[in-house]
């Protein structure tokens, strides 16, 4: 069986580019992680991987909006291969730094009538007006991403001061629920309609992911890389040994993909 090619792409900034290599390769990939200069000299490279990751950090130090800088790149520079990357049933997961990054190119939510680059939404700061940093419960509910087996409730940390996720219209946040673009939502510990710190940024109608219109894209405020060993939960010992870590789901099924 032919490897799946990860290609994880990192900036001046990015922090948590060596987790998502290691999750990845715990789901069975051949990873490759580049800086984004080496990729704008040889724009080819792209095409060699089946799977690009956009890790978490401060790309650029968020200067001017967070991942702006790294979105304008993409844009600007790498518009006609990235394009190519999507059209060919390749798959992209953006976290946390990454789903900003993606909101600001406009791959998400993305435009399915107009196959535009639009930016639909955006990641601003947090309602509390400080960083957050702690676990939350997740309802995974998008049965068109393929990041995402079954509708599940997961438990994932987050770290970041611009997580709330909005839109730029009433009719957008509509076009997301009627097309099952929302991939994660906040809940509370018990499944119920979360407050703070439940949902830790104010996110509209408690939004943490969302997908693409073709279920291939993926952005997430929430960090999946660092919850696939059981030990990284904060309970873990209070846990049955068999169960899977909760992140790891999402990476193997990306893997899987393609297998």
């Amino acid at each position: 069986m032919a490897d799946v090619n990860v290609l994880v792409l990192r900036a001046a900034g990015t922090n948590c580019d060596r987790e998502c290599v290691h999750a990845f390769e715990l789901a069975g990939a051949k990873v490759a992680s580049l800086h984004v200069n080496r990729v704008l000299e040889e724009p080819h490279l792209l095409s060699k991987f089946q799977i690009l990751a956009l890790p978490g950090g401060f790309s650029y130090g968020d200067d001017i909006a967070a991942g702006k800088i790294l979105a304008n790149q993409l844009l600007h520079h790498l518009a006609q291969p990235l394009g190519e990357f999507v059209e060919a049933d390749k798959l992209i997961i953006g976290i946390c730094n990454g789903f900003q990054v993606l909101v600001k190119t406009g791959l998400l939510p993305g435009d399915s009538k107009a196959n535009s680059r639009s930016q639909l939404a955006t990641l601003t700061y947090n309602d509390s007006d400080k960083f957050e940093d702690r676990w939350v419960h997740l309802a995974a509910c998008s049965s068109k991403c393929v990041f995402l087996q079954s509708p599940a409730r997961i438990y994932l940390p987050v770290a970041h001061g611009e997580g709330k996720f909005v839109t730029s219209s009433p009719e957008v946040l509509g076009a997301l629920n009627e097309n099952d673009q929302v991939a994660f939502r906040y809940t509370s510990a018990d499944g119920a309609e979360p407050a703070y710190p439940d949902n830790p940024n104010g996110s509209v109608e408690n939004i943490a992911g969302i997908t693409d219109p073709t279920g291939r894209i993926l952005g997430l405020m929430p960090h999946p890389e660092r919850h696939v060993h059981r030990t990284h939960h904060p309970q873990w010992t209070r846990l049955a040994a068999d169960r899977e870590p909760d992140g790891l789901a999402i990476f193997t099924n990306a893997v899987d993909y393609f297998k």
